[in-house]
């Protein structure tokens, strides 16, 4: 049997593993739900402009760590301009925290929440 990377809860059903890269789309999804974000960012920055990210990769803009029963996420994230980065960042953290927590069944110690650029909304096609 292959060995996973992640977390694995045993239940009265049988073991359940949940990968690092499971965690770090549950994040990325609430991430992205919160209003003043626009998506994740890739973690490399090319040209000192970061790399926006499709909803297909929202794990890609996230890191997990899982120590014991503990679980710290970073997030690197691209917000709209005019909103208060501060405020959105408190928002990212609470909703993170809260739906990885609900779904998983795990203790979310940290999360950290990386701003690496400021999108400017286009006016066209809206």
């Amino acid at each position: 049997m292959p060995q996973l990377t992640g977390k694995e809860v045993e239940t009265k059903l049988g073991r359940l593993v949940l990968s690092e890269e499971a965690i770090a789309t549950i994040a990325g999804a609430a991430a992205t739900e919160c209003y003043g974000v626009v998506g994740m960012a890739g973690r490399r920055m090319v040209d000192g402009i970061a790399e926006l990210l499709g909803k297909e990769n929202l794990s890609k803009g996230v890191s997990v760590s899982i120590e014991g029963d503990l679980v710290y996420i970073d997030l690197s994230v691209v917000v709209g301009y005019g909103v208060k980065i501060s405020e959105v960042a408190r928002m990212v953290v609470e909703k993170v925290r809260y739906t990885v927590e609900n779904v998983t069944g795990l203790k979310v110690k940290k999360v950290t929440v990386n701003v690496q650029g400021i999108r400017l909304q286009g006016s066209s096609g809206s």
